[in-house]
């Protein structure tokens, strides 16, 4: 570790709440992560993976005892149908995909009136605290002193993936949070096989932690896990509809 000091941030862990581990998963996840590992998460909708690992990663940055400088939030900007052509910029295209993280990251933080609430997500990234970028902007990357995460992998193909940690530097890791069961890539071809692929590789890893969440770790709602579990148990019947 290097005694680069860090600059001063107007959010800070003394605006982040407590959050605790709710489940079994949560808490390896919560664990593997106090370990110093890189974490793979996978499983069911709603059962936190993505909310932990950025309040985890966020913590860590705004300790100054770390060389963490800031979050990479990374996705593929890859729709969940065909909307068609998106005018605007790449920046007004990809704001569209930040809105989920602007929305996690008011359950993290105590803010003092409304107004700095609806602000949050722009004022970390404003200091530096958190960047989010396109995996269609990795090629030339490099990585230094930042937490990676990667969310929604199962939308990336095996070459973004591979890419993707590959641009790893110095004083940096990378999380990972996704389901499979919800991947918006065409089934016509190999495509989808991707992130099992690279799971495959990073589960002979020691640098890794992979958790596999199911139905007993959804904290979303009740309704959201009734709903998951008739699903998985008509299995084909739902299948042969499509």
């Amino acid at each position: 570790m290097s005694n680069r000091k860090k600059k001063a941030m107007y959010i800070n862990a003394n605006s982040l709440v407590k959050v605790e581990p709710l489940t079994d998963n949560q808490t390896k996840l919560f664990e593997a992560y106090q370990e110093g590992k890189n974490i793979f998460a996978s499983g069911v909708a709603g059962s936190g993976k993505t909310f932990l690992l950025l309040y985890l990663a966020l913590k860590e940055v705004f300790d100054k005892s770390t060389n963490y400088d800031k979050v990479i939030i990374t996705r593929s900007l890859l729709p969940s149908r065909d909307i068609g052509f998106l005018p605007g910029t790449l920046d007004e295209k990809s704001d569209l995909y930040q809105d989920p993280y602007r929305l996690l990251v008011r359950y993290m933080f105590s803010m003092p009136n409304d107004a700095e609430f609806a602000q949050l997500y722009d004022m970390l990234v404003a200091q530096g605290t958190l960047e989010f970028i396109s995996t269609s902007f990795l090629r030339g990357q490099t990585f230094d002193r930042a937490i990676i995460l990667c969310d929604e992998f199962q939308n990336m193909l095996f070459h973004e993936l591979d890419t993707l940690i590959t641009r790893i530097g110095q004083d940096s890791k990378i999380m990972f949070a996704g389901d499979t069961a919800q991947t918006d890539l065409k089934k016509s071809n190999g495509d989808r096989a991707g992130p099992e692929k690279f799971k495959v590789i990073l589960e002979t890893m020691k640098e890794f932690e992979c958790i596999d969440f199911d139905f007993g770790d959804i904290v979303r709602s009740g309704l959201v896990r009734s709903y998951l579990i008739a699903k998985t148990n008509l299995g084909s019947k739902v299948q042969d509809l499509s």
